[in-house]
């Protein structure tokens, strides 16, 4: 199983010497500790409780069980988990406790990053494909996306975005650390950590963004395919209406691609610039994002909201009745 390279990544530290990470956190924000604390606290509190909220209001709701919402589903889990890597630790040092990471956290803060981030990424190209068949093939899309195939998928999405995950962990730790150990942000990359190596990281670093960068732009070309294929056909549907209706259920899940893909274009595929712009394209990419979602696909989104209140409705009569 490919996620065994992290196992033995994070275990066989052979000619290491360093054996934690000094966390410098995000540049020129001294004296900010409280107030980014606060802010941070609140991103991820919301994160976790409307994601978590999406994902039990569809669990329960019978009439969002369909593809759409069983990959909406998933990409509210990943919306949980994603943050969760680097904000706990984030906030533990801006109230005051240490800034060290072991060599061992700091692998496994790279690998789930990365897993999770890739496994989101493919996700959205399914979910991508998902709208192109229920608008360009609707007669035929009960048809196509079935049980089995939308399985099938999901499965696809956390196996790739595992091996990936894996073939980066495995590719920076792999090298010897025995110099510097301070890490220029506030949790552990790519771009912060393979510097601090003390050997040669030309080939890492190739085959790191190289890996990156493939998965990325290949996820968003097929994307923007599907979502071509599906502007053609939206502008054949005769009614006005009609057309406004399919518009609005692809407005939801473009809004949240562009906000995905954004961050993760800045950080990989350009030159790189100063700590503070890195780490604040982060914040956003980690934080921001995730929190964003929920209210995306509830403001947007009819069934969902009509969901949410019959899930608030029984959960008042509930108490009501306790």
């Amino acid at each position: 199983m490919p996620c065994l390279l992290i196992l033995l990544t994070i275990f066989c530290k052979n000619y290491t010497s360093v054996m934690e990470f000094i966390l410098l956190g995000i540049p020129n924000t001294e004296g900010l500790e409280n107030m980014l604390f606060v802010l941070f606290l609140a991103f991820y509190l919301f994160t976790l409780l409307g994601n978590l909220l999406i994902f039990l209001t569809i669990l329960v709701s019978s009439n969002l069980h369909t593809p759409m919402y069983f990959f909406l589903g998933n990409l509210s889990v990943f919306d949980i988990f994603f943050p969760s890597v680097s904000s706990p630790k984030m906030m533990l040092y801006l109230m005051g406790q240490s800034r060290t990471i072991s060599y061992q956290g700091c692998a496994c803060q790279l690998f789930f990053y990365h897993f999770l981030g890739g496994t989101e990424c493919f996700l959205y190209t399914v979910m991508a494909y998902d709208r192109f068949v229920a608008i360009c093939h609707p007669l035929r899309y009960t048809v196509i996306m079935n049980r089995r195939v939308c399985t099938g998928l999901t499965l696809g999405t956390w196996l790739g975005g595992c091996l990936h995950g894996s073939i980066l962990t495995f590719l920076v730790f792999k090298l010897p650390y025995c110099g510097s150990n301070e890490v220029d942000n506030f949790f552990c990359d790519i771009p912060v950590v393979l510097p601090l190596a003390c050997a040669d990281t030309s080939l890492a670093q190739t085959v790191s963004f190289t890996n990156v960068d493939v998965v990325t732009l290949t996820c968003f070309f097929l994307i923007l395919t599907s979502y071509g294929h599906i502007v053609l056909s939206i502008l054949k549907i005769s009614t006005a209406e009609g057309r406004r209706r399919a518009f609005s259920t692809c407005s939801a899940h473009l809004m949240s691609i562009f906000l995905f893909y954004g961050p993760v274009m800045l950080i990989y595929l350009r030159p790189a610039s100063s700590p503070w712009l890195d780490s604040v394209i982060q914040v956003l990419n980690n934080i921001v994002t995730p929190s964003l979602n929920p209210l995306i696909y509830t403001l947007r989104n009819k069934d969902v909201k009509l969901a949410l209140r019959k899930v608030f409705t029984q959960m008042v009569h509930i108490s009501g009745k306790n």
